[in-house]
């Protein structure tokens, strides 16, 4: 049964945002690390306990459309389209800023990345508190994303002042990031809401740029990120390591299985444990990051994954993948 925060909690909660502090709560993509939007000072306390440099910007969460235009220089009718379609939801669309806005929330860039999440209690309490919050992944920087109030506790202990608690998140990986201020709009990060879903309202999407020096006009865009402790290899049919101890996220039954295992029906008297993973790529976002958790929790000597195929629908997946192993590009 899915938790959910009583309504004195949450209003408690908005006290401690309107007061500067920081709170972890869930949304239903992981769980976010947010400050008041509008408070600098309280939003660069966020960038300390994450230890997250500057040059990466945070999403800004919002409770309703009108909030969202508060916020923009402009709100172009593409904006209007995608939020009418995909709001509330994981998706975040990046817009000119107002100087309401501070330069932290946005590494010093004139736009900003908005999202209306589509989760009770994050609703609730934006409303509660009145402000837009900034708010990150409730993690330390490149490490695993949260997807439950136990994985904020171990990454982040009593850094926090107040976590909200509602159970496991549905979607389980990131928002999409879609540039607007463009000509065209761009993806700059794929997530929860695929590509072939927006290409269907707005047409084609153009490709991110490579990233040069100074600020990224998302997050999530470093080489290395939603990086698990343990070493993370990414494997093509059953390919595992000939030494160590390792968990297999195994998504379908390989090809190929190291001999001693493909003949024996106890894999764990080898020092691997395979775990079976979902073949919808939905239902594998919404284990990923929980298995990665358990399996760092078990301080094996090696995470392997099966590699998904290379096709539209698992493009957040192994955005996700490449870039926990340090392979992005």
């Amino acid at each position: 049964m899915q938790r959910t925060p009583s309504p004195a909690k949450i209003d408690h909660a908005a006290s401690i945002l309107r007061a500067g502090g920081i709170v972890a709560f869930p949304t239903e993509t992981v769980y976010g690390l947010g400050a008041n939007a509008l408070d600098g000072v309280a939003v660069a306390r966020i960038y300390a306990v994450k230890g997250r440099p500057a040059t990466s910007p945070l999403i800004v969460h919002v409770a309703s459309v009108a909030m969202a235009k508060s916020l923009v220089a402009s709100w172009p009718e593409i904006a209007e389209c995608l939020a009418g379609k995909f709001w509330p939801g994981p998706l975040t669309l990046v817009l000119p800023k107002r100087h309401a806005i501070p330069d932290i929330v946005t590494a010093g860039l004139g736009t900003v990345g908005l999202r209306m999440p589509a989760h009770p209690v994050a609703l609730a309490l934006i409303r509660a508190a009145s402000v837009p919050l900034a708010a990150p992944s409730a993690n330390r920087f490149t490490e695993l994303s949260p997807t439950t109030a136990r994985h904020v506790r171990q990454s982040l202990g009593g850094d926090v002042d107040l976590i909200l608690d509602a159970g496991p998140s549905e979607v389980g990986i990131e928002s999409t990031v879609v540039s607007l201020v463009g000509s065209r709009p761009v993806l700059l990060r794929p997530g929860g809401i695929s590509r072939k879903e927006l290409e269907s309202v707005i047409g084609p999407l153009s490709p991110a740029k490579d990233l040069e020096e100074g600020p990224h006009p998302s997050p999530g865009m470093h080489a290395r990120h939603y990086s698990p402790r343990t070493s993370l290899l990414l494997v093509s049919d059953g390919e595992l390591p000939d030494e160590g101890h390792g968990i297999y996220l195994r998504r379908t039954n390989p090809a190929r299985v190291r001999d001693d295992l493909r003949s024996k029906s106890d894999s764990a008297a080898f020092g691997i444990t395979i775990i079976q993973m979902p073949t919808e790529p939905a239902k594998y976002a919404a284990r990923l990051y929980e298995q990665l958790h358990l399996a760092d929790d078990a301080q094996v000597d090696w995470i392997a994954v099966d590699l998904p195929p290379m096709t539209g629908e698992w493009e957040a997946i192994h955005d996700r993948l490449r870039r926990a192993a340090g392979k992005s590009g």
